[in-house]
């Protein structure tokens, strides 16, 4: 019998957290290196340039998104993640081997069209497992474990940096995580898209169909005001991570700080984004959506300007918590939102849309960032990237209503009005 909770589901769930761990390793072995390769080994002085890496990732890993919520609702979850981490396994060796930019461009590709299948189906495979009363509580899970292990990537990639040279010793770890990830996903990983068809039998579409994919699309990007605005907030939140990932090694390295303490600094911000997600996670399950999400894009936006202002190894560090903390509020916030509006017959192409629109942040980022930097100079983009994601909480603030529907606690038989259309609620079945 097909049941939905964490408890119920525990082991399967757990199995997906590690998974999701190495997905996060494989991305942040580039997080405090990958600059500083650009610059030594192939002579990429513009910070354009530089960032052209998390332009080409953005890309792949946005469209892949998409690709892969649809995926997951025609050909099933575990397949499409099983893809992924095939993909993924040539990455690492290009990484280490590269002999020109272009080489580590195609690697990056690579690694976001892997990224794009592996972490959108766990996420996917979570929301399928626990059902709507722990959405909050199972998102935050999900990004502690991806995020938590993208900083200790980070961290050990600059620390063997520091010992063997950039190449190819940090990157052999990435072997490490491919193998471990695609035996687990093979040999223990179960379908899950039967626990999102008995969630499907107790709900009620507002509409009597499955909207079409093209639909889904424009109705998670514009058209649904709670959608739509979840969806520019997670593009905003990733244009900023795509600008820390490209452009802090490269600020902390103008004050001189050498490549394991620039380690120590991009492992702070992920760190903190990882492990306060444990409790923003389960908050949103509580006092619902609006409010983290509005909150944690201006304390994003804090962080980002205090890294600006700093000049020290303490005043990065305390940039980089803040703009970890501001993370941490929104990013599983924003996905149990989706899950709470999307139905569950079509939410899998909902989570898929509100992903592609979500990494390209990556790619906007880098070119924004990139440009503002070379034209500018490095505290104007940092600065730029601030305003923008304060305006950005100021949207959500104006446009969105409150997401989390309460009668999935079983404590009534009756839903309230749907947040899509406002009809009157019915009985649940």
């Amino acid at each position: 019998m097909i049941r939905l909770g964490l408890r119920e589901n525990a082991a399967q769930f757990s199995l997906l957290v590690l998974v999701n761990a190495f997905v996060g390793a494989m991305a942040g072995m580039e997080r405090s290196i990958l600059p500083a390769i650009a610059e030594q080994d192939f002579g990429l002085a513009a910070r354009s340039a530089v960032l052209s890496f998390i332009v080409v990732f953005g890309l792949a890993k946005a469209f892949t998104n998409y690709a892969a919520g649809w995926l997951a609702d025609q050909v099933g979850r575990k397949r499409v993640l099983v893809a992924g981490w095939i993909v993924a396994a040539p990455v690492p060796f290009l990484l280490m081997w590269a002999p020109t930019w272009n080489w580590v461009l195609a690697a990056n590709v690579l690694l976001g069209v892997s990224q794009g299948l592996t972490w959108s189906t766990t996420v996917i495979m979570k929301i399928d497992l626990v059902g709507a009363r722990q959405r909050g509580l199972a998102m935050g899970l999900n990004e502690f474990a991806g995020y938590l292990a993208v900083a200790a990537s980070a961290w050990a990639t600059g620390w063997i940096a520091t010992v063997y040279g950039l190449r190819p010793a940090p990157f052999t770890i990435g072997v490490g995580f491919v193998v471990a990830g695609l035996i687990l996903s093979v040999a223990l990983v179960r379908e899950t898209a039967p626990h999102a068809a008995r969630e499907a039998e107790s709900r009620v579409l507002p509409v009597r169909r499955v909207p079409a994919p093209g639909e889904v699309f424009w109705r998670t990007t514009l058209r649904d005001r709670n959608l739509s605005s979840v969806t520019q907030a997670g593009l905003v939140n990733n244009l900023n991570d795509g600008m820390a990932w490209g452009l802090f090694p490269v600020v902390f390295a103008t004050t001189g700080l050498d490549l394991a303490q620039i380690g120590i600094l991009a492992a702070i911000y992920p760190a903190t984004w990882g492990v306060l997600q444990l409790g923003t996670g389960a908050a949103s399950d509580r006092i619902g959506r609006k409010k983290l999400i509005v909150a944690g894009m201006w304390v994003q936006a804090a962080g980002v300007g205090s890294v600006a202002a700093a000049e020290t190894f303490a005043g990065f560090a305390a940039g980089s918590v803040l703009l970890g903390a501001g993370t941490a509020m929104v990013y599983p916030t924003l996905l149990a939102a989706v899950g709470d509006v999307a139905h569950p017959s079509w939410r899998a192409s909902a989570v898929g849309v509100y992903r592609l629109w979500r990494d390209l942040g990556y790619a906007i980022g880098a070119v924004v960032a990139g440009l503002t930097a070379d034209a500018f100079g490095l505290p104007a983009a940092l600065q730029l990237v601030a305003i923008l994601t304060f305006v950005s909480g100021v949207i959500v603030a104006v446009r969105m209503t409150e997401t989390l529907r309460r009668e999935w606690t079983q404590a009534s038989g009756v839903l309230p009005p749907d947040p899509q259309t406002h009809e009157p609620g019915k009985a649940i079945r």
